[in-house]
């Protein structure tokens, strides 16, 4: 069984936070989390010379107590029957963030993309971006895009992404588990290089096949390993387009991908990941 035993959900009381607390409600309950929800307050940026003549000119006690008085209302009858804490810190909204979770022993991190409009679908949110970067526990996030189906808070289709190293094996089994826990459909994606390698004329399509070939038996042998048995789909060319082409055809309701970490080699789906999160029709696990 995937165990979450403590669910971090990081709230800024946007309207995009309040569309992620159905999912963090049904994460929660599932595996009977505790949950805590935390605030960060930045403080406005002074443009003064000395940090008193900020503190001359902003009632900062006044900005802490209305934010205080805010955050204890917002959601106040969301999730009945679960354990909620509510905390409140100053300073880097992703650094505190991430500093919590590895202080509590934090199990997953929910948050919202922030994606909305032309130019912000683009563009993750800077904190989301940080957390994912620097976070030693899974991160959940929501869809990205701004036009998207109403994406279900219960998990019946779950899709993988997998790459061809060694670490997607602990990602397929973190997806097994998983899938098991929701009694959910489980399906594997994979990109092999296609029209992105080159112009059509110089891809011989014998090469394809064979990278296809490959591509089968090396994550069969992984699968073997991780003990999973899940259905593959395989796909040529840009890794984001693979992968959303196969959830959208799949109507998956989770995405499960291998984020890593800045220390680790990255491979070809690792550098792909915040494009797979932009692009993505239903929410994403990065382990």
């Amino acid at each position: 069984m995937q165990t979450f035993e403590k669910i971090l959900f990081p709230v800024d009381m946007s309207d995009a936070c309040t569309a992620t607390a159905p999912f963090v409600e049904t994460l929660a309950k599932k595996f009977d989390a505790d949950l805590t929800l935390l605030h960060v307050l930045e403080m406005p940026p002074g443009y003064f010379t000395d940090w008193y003549g900020y503190m001359a000119l902003v009632d900062t006690n006044a900005i802490r107590d209305a934010r205080g008085n805010e955050f204890e209302g917002y959601l106040k009858d969301r999730f009945p029957g679960l354990r909620v804490r509510r905390v409140m810190e100053e300073g880097d909204a992703a650094q505190v963030i991430n500093r919590y979770a590895e202080e509590h022993g934090t199990d997953l991190i929910m948050m919202p993309t922030r994606g909305y409009g032309v130019f912000r679908s683009l563009l993750l949110g800077s904190v989301t971006a940080k957390v994912l970067h620097d976070a030693l526990c899974p991160v959940w996030t929501s869809v990205h895009v701004e036009e998207t189906p109403a994406a279900s808070a219960f998990f019946e289709r779950i899709m993988c992404a997998v790459d061809l190293n060694e670490s997607s094996v602990a990602t397929m089994r973190f997806a097994s588990r998983l899938a098991h826990d929701f009694n959910a459909k489980l399906w594997l994606v994979h990109a092999v290089p296609g029209a992105e390698a080159g112009p059509e004329k110089y891809f011989e399509a014998d090469l394809q096949r064979f990278l296809e070939e490959e591509a089968r038996e090396v994550i069969a042998k992984m699968q073997k390993t991780a003990g999973t048995a899940a259905q593959l789909c395989l796909g040529a060319g840009e890794v984001s387009h693979v992968v959303q082409h196969a959830a959208v055809n799949h109507n998956a309701d989770l995405l499960v991908i291998g984020r890593g970490h800045a220390t680790r080699t990255l491979g070809r789906l690792r550098t792909n990941v915040y494009s797979i999160l932009r692009q993505s029709p239903c929410p994403v696990i990065s382990v």
